[in-house]
């Protein structure tokens, strides 16, 4: 699977506290420690208030160095979970499809945190968190003498310090432009020691006083709970009670509150979901973690936020996990990976979401997005189920591949996407993270070649052109050396190899007229109809369709080069299913082409609105010969090489098969208001379909049932009406 190469973005905290390390000697770690106590006596005196506080700071005169360190902390929104929506057939609201993230984390207002779960986390770690400033004085002074020990500066931290120094590690994780350089960031604002470890706890302290000068205790606590990490990549209260024990972080009990509460001093450490852990596992009953545990169990009693009876109770109770192990990305969108894959390739590749590649995987993976999708879960499931019971995973002597998508004709909406192969990574046989079904930007396949289905633009340019369907035309199997060609020096595509193409199965040519070859997808009469247009006006209505080369290239029809030109007219350039799918789509919607569409709309982590791709409708073929186009159309799927892929369920349908020697197969079939393309084939375009069997079939035949039992459930979800006359 294609990922962008990450490059964390840079964002600005202020003047980063470790700024001046290397000029701060021990002699100045010594009027540190002098400063931090002469801050913490104006803080405790009278347990002032942190503006008071501040206000009495700048008039001491023995904390010059504490002045002059950066005060102003600036706070970035905590990088968050990017959640993908679908919307659920039976309560016609979205749901979750898929998230991205690099931290698991769900932000949770204070409101939505149990009760139990802000009494064990302030018992444990700040007991005077709600009736004191932003300094533990004694803790501090203790910390600090112990660190001009020479020991490691810890401990003495009030939930705000700890806030801050949480925010510190997050501008390290946004900012740092590669590993080494992340970790010399860790270093400077979480885990000095030394001379630089006083003067950080100076800094932390300094930004504490402003915090809590803009934040009242509930808002600082809810921060806290929402950026403090809970091990691995769990962060957040939210999401670490959905990990840990499957339930919303409102709804914890004491045992798991006092659990999770534990955790935070030394997340991967106490974290409980590693069984095997030989240290903290199943085997001895997460014995660390149930031991920080007892002993916030114990904080709570002496604070009065728990009676015995319930301490007792709690000490009695194991330490219980109910891990809900959350994937980031769209392995977990089961039912719908390759349309989630589909979706989150837009996202890399629109500049909607960011001016470049990794600032759009920035974007998803810690921007906290909700992107709600146009994924219809009806179509989708019964598609699926058309899929695994037509198309086998796995056949030998051949790459077998195959996908469908279908595409609301009105509005562009892409209502689903399926594949016949198991999402995922490596190289076992009938694995792949390629979406077929789209193209080497999105969805990273480089397409396929379309056959006969390619034949739509020469019919619209037949009839662009003033010609007509009843027309007659010599289709007989012959040599045809010129063709008009505009976009060539001379205006003419000369066939000097003498190439003349075969029709399906052997079929001798004939004359006959472009409803007939239409509908018995005769290739000498189209070649006779290229003969009398312009290769140059074919290829640029493929253009005009959006229909390009599966690498994003226009394609080519105009050359000087023996098989290129005429034989492209017949399909045999590689293009994605879903290009043609709405080039087909056009025709039924009356000739306004609207652009494939999956996200209907994004939001930021506050909700409002975030530029999308936008939705695009434009007339491109008249009504007219739309209207002559699906007239042509409808005989294959009524009487020609269609038929077999009609439910026959009485629903009037246009399509077009498509068969590129032995190797791609094609349906695309369409009712006035959604079209389906069906694409059977050799991946690595191989293998001979005709050769290989499956269930008593052919490989290349399997588009049939395929798309057959695609278009039924469509035609009962989207019903069609009837076709306009042309």
């Amino acid at each position: 699977m294609r990922r962008p190469v990450r490059t964390l973005r840079t964002v600005r905290l202020g003047e980063a506290p470790a700024a001046k390390a290397a000029r701060f000697p021990r002699w100045r770690a010594l009027t540190g420690l002098v400063s931090l106590a002469a801050v913490a006596g104006v803080l405790v005196a009278g347990a002032m208030a942190p503006a008071v506080a501040a206000t009495s700071l700048a008039a001491s005169g023995g904390i010059t160095l504490f002045e002059s360190l950066p005060h102003v902390l600036t706070i970035d929104t905590p990088m968050a979970a990017s959640t993908v929506y679908a919307k659920e057939p039976k309560t016609g609201k979205f749901a979750p499809l898929a998230r991205f993230f690099q931290q698991d984390r769900i932000p949770a207002g204070y409101d939505q945190i149990a009760p139990v779960m802000v009494d064990a986390i302030v018992s444990s770690e700040d007991p005077r968190f709600f009736s004191e400033g932003p300094l533990d004085l004694w803790g501090t002074l203790r910390a600090a003498a112990n660190n001009l020990g020479g020991g490691k500066l810890e401990g003495g931290s009030t939930i705000t310090q700890q806030y801050v120094k949480n925010v510190l590690v997050q501008g390290c994780e946004h900012s740092a432009a590669s590993p080494a350089e992340l970790s010399a960031c860790y270093a400077r604002v979480a885990g000095s020691s030394g001379s630089a470890g006083v003067q950080r706890k100076l800094q932390e302290l300094r930004y504490a006083i402003n915090v809590e000068r803009r934040y009242t205790k509930q808002q600082i606590l809810t921060r806290y709970l929402n950026i403090v990490g809970f091990g691995g990549n769990v962060y957040g209260i939210e999401a670490a009670a959905r990990h840990y024990f499957g339930v919303a972080a409102r709804s914890l009990t004491l045992n798991q509150a006092a659990t999770l509460a534990g955790m935070v001093q030394d997340p991967n450490t106490l974290r409980i979901d590693t069984p095997a852990s030989a240290t903290n596992g199943a085997a001895n009953a997460y014995a660390l973690t149930r031991a920080r545990r007892d002993y916030v169990l114990g904080r709570m009693l002496d604070g009065g936020k728990i009676s015995r009876a319930e301490h007792e109770q709690a000490i009695a109770s194991p330490v219980a996990p109910q891990v809900h192990a959350i994937e980031s990305g769209c392995a977990a969108a089961h039912g719908a990976t390759y349309f989630c894959q589909y979706v989150q390739d837009v996202i890399a590749t629109s500049t909607a979401f960011g001016k470049t590649p990794e600032e759009r995987y920035d974007t998803l993976m810690r921007g906290g997005l909700k992107i709600y999708t146009t994924l219809d879960w009806n179509v989708q499931t019964a598609a699926n189920a058309a899929m695994h019971s037509t198309v086998p995973g796995v056949v030998e002597g051949v790459d077998l591949g195959a996908a469908t998508v279908s595409v609301q004709a009105s509005t562009g909406s892409v209502l689903s996407i399926t594949q016949n192969t198991t999402y995922g990574q490596g190289s076992a046989p009938g694995t792949s993270a390629l979406v077929f079904a789209g193209d080497l930007q999105r969805g990273g396949s480089t397409g396929f070649s379309a056959g006969s289905t390619f034949k739509l633009f020469t019919l619209l340019d037949w009839l662009e052109t003033g010609h007509s369907l009843y027309q007659r035309v010599d289709g007989r199997d012959r040599t045809i050396l010129r063709y008009p060609d505009r976009c060539l020096p001379g205006g003419v595509f000369r066939n000097t190899s003498g190439w003349m193409p075969g029709n399906f199965e052997g079929e001798s040519g004939y004359v006959g007229t472009p409803m007939q070859f239409t509908a018995q997808s005769l290739n000498t009469g189209y070649l006779a109809m290229a003969a009398q247009l312009d290769l140059c006006d074919i290829g640029n209505l493929a253009t005009t369709l959006g229909v390009t080369l599966g690498n994003g290239q226009s394609v080519p029809l105009a050359g000087n080069t023996p098989l290129t030109g005429p034989d492209e007219i017949l399909g045999s350039d590689a293009v994605s299913p879903i290009a043609m799918a709405a080039a087909y789509a056009t025709i039924a919607n009356g000739g306004v082409r609207c652009e494939p569409l999956v996200i209907q709309r994004a939001t930021g982590p506050d909700g409002h609105a975030l530029p999308v791709p936008q939705r695009s409708c434009t007339r491109v073929v008249s009504s007219q010969v739309a209207g002559e186009a699906a007239a042509a159309l409808h005989g294959v799927m009524r009487y020609g090489t269609g038929q077999p892929a009609n439910p026959e369920d009485g629903t009037s349908l246009i399509g077009k098969t498509g068969t590129h020697q032995s190797l791609q197969t094609w349906i695309i079939e369409s009712n006035t208001q959604v079209t389906t393309a069906s694409w059977v084939g050799d991946v690595q375009g191989a293998g001979d379909l005709y050769a290989t069997w499956h269930d008593g079939a052919p490989l290349a035949d399997l588009r049939y049932p395929l798309g057959r039992k695609v278009q039924g459930p469509i035609d009962a979800l989207y019903p069609g009406a009837g076709w306009p006359s042309p």
